[in-house]
């Protein structure tokens, strides 16, 4: 190999902790505490203590300002050696997958041997901040440079200054909750409330039996007397979730709490390393990322587009670079942040009119075989701790192509401000 050619990135493995509901299991454990964890069962399954990583990177959506350093706090709670470095990123629900591919680029151009990706979240100890007009007054307290003003200014305080400021929910752009969006994007594409149900049903059934089947035995790591992920509902039917009332739009909506995520608390993990150290240090390779990654953004303030359709774009981009058709996978991986994400996604790449004004396209990209769809189960069944999901994803479609033999992944994911990350896994 020439000494500046690219490397090829092994995935060795991933490890991650239960994914739990919020408000129960984890209610009083950190973001900290959690992907501590994650780190721990990694370093235990590969045989990782005492030694130095390459570099680890990391990251929360919901974080507390202690959580300045998060990941390499986390890094100096487990038995890794003290010396390896980490640092934060944070990119909404892509989290994980950005961390993941800025490791595996820095493994590909020889910068380091090794690292690890992972990600966190807990909306259980979500941070609540004080009202803003109280931080202002107290600001303003600790600028003053008399006593006299300093009482003035405490003078200023009210009851309602006491009420705190709890995480937002709602994009800032457009005042409006992911699930509000969602709404609006299953409409435009006339998504029914059935063909949801049915893919949460199939969700919840396809990762209970990965769990019946032993798949996740080495990839789910007890924590805290939890031993697999509690939102599953393996016994769910369709007929039961047609019960259920829409949670965004109460008169006309078709989203509910069943064929949405739950807010989840969880932690996930993957370790990464080039080809060359893995036959070194006699690891095992489960696949491999290949260089085609892409990212990609929808204008839905003045664009009229859907706030969760950028993977679309993202995912014709990555195939162009890949030389690929949207048919050429063995797998697919599309996180399900709702069901109707998803289905308008597969619409999108079906219409020739979207390929076409959208992607610049003069053919759609076409149909899957859905029955290669998230085949062990995907966000809505296991949970969504925004920023785990995606080194789950990644782990878990790794171990997929290596029980298979060899094949092709795509992973495609979602975010918040109308962005995407998306990626391929091989196995040859």
């Amino acid at each position: 190999m020439a000494e500046n050619m690219p490397r090829r990135v092994a995935i060795v493995g991933g490890a991650r902790i239960p994914f739990c509901r919020s408000n129960t299991k984890y209610s009083h454990q950190s973001n900290q505490d959690l992907l501590t964890a994650s780190f721990k069962a990694l370093s235990e399954k590969y045989k990782l203590a005492g030694k130095q990583i390459g570099e680890v990177a990391g990251g929360a959506v919901l974080k507390h300002a202690r959580d300045f350093n998060l990941t390499r706090e986390a890094v100096l709670g487990t038995d890794l050696d003290p010396h390896t470095p980490a640092f934060d990123v944070q990119q909404a629900c892509g989290t994980s997958l950005e961390a993941t591919l800025l490791i595996a680029n820095k493994i590909a151009m020889g910068q380091i041997d090794c690292g690890i990706a992972g990600g966190v979240d807990t909306t259980s100890d979500a941070p609540i901040a004080i009202n803003e007009d109280l931080r202002k007054i107290l600001l303003d307290v600790n600028r003053a440079k008399t006593g006299g003003e300093r009482a003035k200014l405490l003078a200023k305080l009210r009851p309602r200054h006491l009420v705190p400021n709890f995480p937002g929910v709602s994009e800032p752009r457009t005042g409006l909750s992911m699930g509000e969006h969602c709404e609006l994007m299953a409409k435009e594409w006339k998504i029914s409330r059935k063909a949801q149900d049915e893919l949460a049903v199939a969700s919840h059934k396809a990762a209970a039996q990965a769990y019946v089947d032993g798949f996740y035995d080495d990839l789910v790591f007890p924590y805290l007397g939890v031993e697999r992920d509690n939102n599953m509902r393996p016994d769910t039917s369709v007929e039961q979730l047609a019960k259920l009332k829409p949670a965004f739009d109460k008169e006309n909506g078709t989203l509910t709490a069943a064929n949405s995520t739950p807010l989840t608390d969880g932690a996930s993990s993957v370790f990464l390393c080039s080809e060359e150290y893995a036959e070194a240090n006699n690891l095992p390779v489960q696949a491999f990322f290949t260089p085609y990654s892409r990212t990609a953004a929808v204008d839905f303030v003045d664009g009229g587009e859907g706030l969760l359709m950028s993977p679309t774009y993202a995912v014709a981009d990555m195939l162009d670079a890949a030389g690929l058709t949207l048919q050429d996978f063995d797998f697919y991986e599309i996180h399900e942040a709702f069901a109707a994400q998803v289905l308008c996604t597969l619409k999108a790449w079906e219409s020739k009119k979207y390929c076409k004004e959208r992607l610049g396209r003069d053919t759609p990209l076409g149909s899957i075989d859905t029955s290669k769809l998230n085949v062990k189960g995907s966000s809505v069944a296991l949970g969504h701790p925004f920023a785990a999901t995606g080194t789950r994803i990644v782990a878990t479609l790794a171990k997929i192509l290596d029980e298979n033999g060899g094949g092709r992944g795509l992973i495609s994911i979602c975010a918040a401000g109308g962005q995407g990350v998306t990626a391929i896994l091989e196995k040859p």
